[in-house]
């Protein structure tokens, strides 16, 4: 089990001896700064009221250290990006702020769910961070996304041990160690539909258990967000997303039943019969559209290391899906003057 010597708070300021530099007055901002700063803002600002409510209900002392350094790393980005964007004088988005989120709610969730929904979350900042920075050029702003990249992989090692040594996971796959090195020499390697299929290769199981990993927990979040919101259109849009992953979830579990692989299990049974909504509808709403359209980044990485065609042709087809819940979730956004806009191009009129 994890003891305290093994999980401390983590020193956001410096957890790596890392130190970003303050200042860079030797360039402007240009657009990569601008809309990766904007976005890690907006992202951040967000987890900072989940998180604050979670902590109001959670009793095991371990997710609660990982809640609160999870907390502690929000804040410190949401400042460190305020001090960037007040030097240039850009203007602070608004993002998520105390009124989006009622403290003294009851329990919606488990604690074992909280530490599911880090590593869902870290995984997506991972993803935001990790894609800055080879794209931004200046160098107190990429030094800041190597620190929020260094800082989360810490964070997710946490997250991982109290995952395994709580057994809230199962253990990843084995499959065979090859003899020799073994070339591809025939076309029916992509087969998937009919013919002769090969089984599953490693990057296919790995990409196919993550997509698992990550529905299994959206649909909880989700399904806790549909019992408690108000706007019967949001409710309605949720239903879908509900729905749709679900199917996913259970296509993708089979491709690795077929095999004996198992995979991971539905977290359902975390959610709690709360109709009493701890959010409001504007910050759960784009919370779903924000992490379902970092499932089409997600998809596409799997896409990309996938042979087989049945495997890809089920990845495409839930990315149709996809850009369509968003699309309709940001309508509901704009109708309802949720929606900050990221910073754009001169206006051609």
């Amino acid at each position: 089990m994890t003891t305290d010597k093994d999980l401390n708070p983590m020193n956001v300021m410096n957890p790596l001896n890392i130190n970003p530099k303050l200042l860079d007055e030797s360039k402007p901002f240009t657009t990569f700064e601008m809309g990766k700063l904007w976005a890690t803002y907006m992202g951040n600002s967000m987890s900072i009221q989940i998180l604050s409510y979670f902590l109001q209900h959670c009793e095991d002392e371990n997710i609660k250290t990982l809640l609160k350094n999870g907390l502690a790393l929000s804040k410190d980005f949401t400042q460190r990006i305020e001090g960037f964007l007040k030097r240039e004088n850009f203007p602070i988005p608004i993002g998520f702020t105390k009124d989006d989120v009622n403290l003294g709610a009851p329990r919606l969730y488990a604690d074992e769910f909280y530490v599911h929904y880090l590593k869902y979350a870290a995984k997506a900042g991972m993803s935001l961070y990790a894609v800055a920075v080879p794209l931004v050029m200046r160098e107190d702003i990429r030094e800041f996304f190597i620190y929020c990249n260094q800082c989360t992989t810490v964070f997710l090692g946490q997250i991982n041990n109290i995952l395994t040594e709580q057994k809230y996971i199962l253990e990843p796959p084995i499959i065979p160690t090859p003899d020799s090195i073994e070339k591809v020499e025939k076309q029916s390697y992509l087969n998937g539909f009919l013919g002769d299929v090969r089984p599953l290769q490693a990057m296919e199981i790995i990409h196919l258990w993550d997509n698992i990993e990550n529905n299994v927990t959206s649909m909880a979040l989700l399904l806790g967000f549909h019992q408690s919101v108000q706007d019967q259109k949001i409710k309605a849009l949720f239903k879908r997303g509900l729905d749709m992953t679900d199917k996913a979830v259970k296509q993708y579990k089979e491709k690795l039943h077929v095999e004996h692989i198992q995979s991971p299990v539905y977290l359902d049974h975390l959610v709690k019969p709360s109709t009493y909504s701890p959010f409001s509808d504007k910050i759960m709403l784009f919370h779903k559209v924000d992490m379902f359209a970092m499932k089409i980044r997600s998809f596409g990485n799997s896409m990309a290391v996938t042979a087989r065609r049945d495997i890809n042709f089920l990845y495409s087809r839930t990315l149709l899906s996809i850009g369509l819940f968003v699309d309709d979730g940001m309508n509901i956004l704009i109708d309802k003057g949720w929606v900050e806009s990221p910073p754009k191009a001169y206006y051609r009129g």
